[in-house]
């Protein structure tokens, strides 16, 4: 089961609709709880069972910094949601051996969303390609769910902790880039 499914809006708590906020809500946080709650019978079943979240470490690497001020309080808190979620359900099915743990990308990755919501053709510019993001993702979810449980992975060092090095993430670097310059994240 992947959680991948996300809505955006990075304004603060007065320019924010409710409607919108609502929206963040009911597709972030309680979308990764009402699809993990239908998957779980089905993931019992399966001989090596994920959970995969796409959703923010607990700890980000800044603590000096606000995330949720800085990039608005309901969108933050709806992709927070959904690492809580996938916490405590790690919890919840440690003894049924099905792996929940959360991916997030170091960069920014090139998305419609990043192309059209942050930052355009000069954040594009500076990104990965979504294949990290992917990449990632399957080594997560072909390792073994029994001893791979409760992580909160960020993108670049699934791929090193797999046998890669430094170089080997320059084939993820958008062909625009000329100075060897990445785009972090902008929740990293």
């Amino acid at each position: 089961m992947v959680n991948n499914a996300s809505a955006i809006q990075n304004v603060g708590v007065e320019e924010m609709e409710v409607k919108r906020f609502d929206l963040i809500m009911s597709i972030n946080a309680r979308g990764t709880f009402v699809c993990s709650k239908f998957a779980i019978p089905h993931l019992r079943k399966s001989k090596n069972p994920h959970i995969l979240t796409i959703s923010p470490p607990l700890y980000m690497g800044n603590d000096q910094i606000n995330w949720f001020a800085k990039f608005g309080t309901g969108y933050v808190l709806g992709k927070f949601g959904m690492t809580l979620v996938t916490h405590g359900l790690a919890g919840e099915l440690a003894d049924d051996g099905i792996a929940c743990n959360t991916l997030w990308p170091r960069t920014a990755i090139q998305t419609a969303a990043v192309q059209n919501l942050l930052g355009g053709d000069a954040t594009m510019a500076g990104s990965r390609t979504a294949d990290i993001m992917s990449d990632s993702a399957y080594i997560i979810l072909t390792s073994q769910s029994k001893t791979t449980t409760d992580n909160f992975f960020l993108d670049d060092e699934v791929i090193l902790s797999d046998g890669g090095d430094v170089d080997s993430l320059d084939k993820y670097k958008a062909k625009s880039i000329t100075n060897g310059k990445l785009a972090l994240d902008f929740m990293c």
